[in-house]
């Protein structure tokens, strides 16, 4: 399992629009997650190690960050042929045991990914609240053991972005498990 980091932040960058299915088959747009203050668009799976083991502390910090306007949406877009634990019926398993406070979607095409340019899992964009790119950092300090302090890296940027629309200009790219491209 390779590790990969994705390239930093191209400020500015208008997020690409998308509709994708949740886990109980509820179609989302770009447009029905836009937050008033800021809108958090993650790349994750079921099997990396890298986002297993910040999960919880994640769905921590959205309910935190939906208080102050960030709304957030998880896309999943690797080959479920080859990583079938990255399947609709695991989604809906984690999402429920995890208790995600947002919208977990396929990316069975794979084409949102592409539109992004995500690269790993996780892989955060962070947008203000007129959709332009102003975070693509890592989530925080740990890799994919919990770092003894967290540095909250993300929070502390999307709540950045909810009070004054820019993200931090110094960031550290994310680092996690490459995408799985179809063949």
């Amino acid at each position: 399992m390779a590790s990969v980091n994705p390239p930093v932040c191209d400020f500015g960058w208008k997020a690409p629009d998308f509709s994708l299915p949740d886990v109980n088959g509820r179609i989302w747009t770009l447009a029905d997650i836009r937050g008033e203050r800021g809108t958090l668009v993650m790349f994750i799976c079921n099997h990396c190690p890298y986002v297993q083991s910040i999960r919880q502390r994640l769905v921590n910090d959205v309910r935190e960050l939906q208080a102050q306007g960030i709304n957030t949406i998880a896309i999943q877009s690797n080959d479920i042929v080859a990583y079938p634990e990255d399947g609709l019926d695991r989604m809906r398993q984690v999402a429920a045991e995890y208790g995600f406070c947002f919208p977990y979607v396929i990316d069975e095409t794979q084409d949102v990914a592409r539109a992004y340019g995500a690269v790993c899992t996780p892989d955060f964009f962070g947008f203000n609240a007129d959709l332009e790119l102003q975070y693509r950092g890592r989530f925080d300090a740990s890799r994919k053991e919990l770092a003894p302090e967290s540095s909250r890296d993300l929070y502390r940027a999307m709540a950045q972005i909810a009070a004054t629309g820019q993200g931090p200009r110094e960031q550290i790219a994310s680092i996690g498990c490459s995408l799985k491209w179809k063949e």
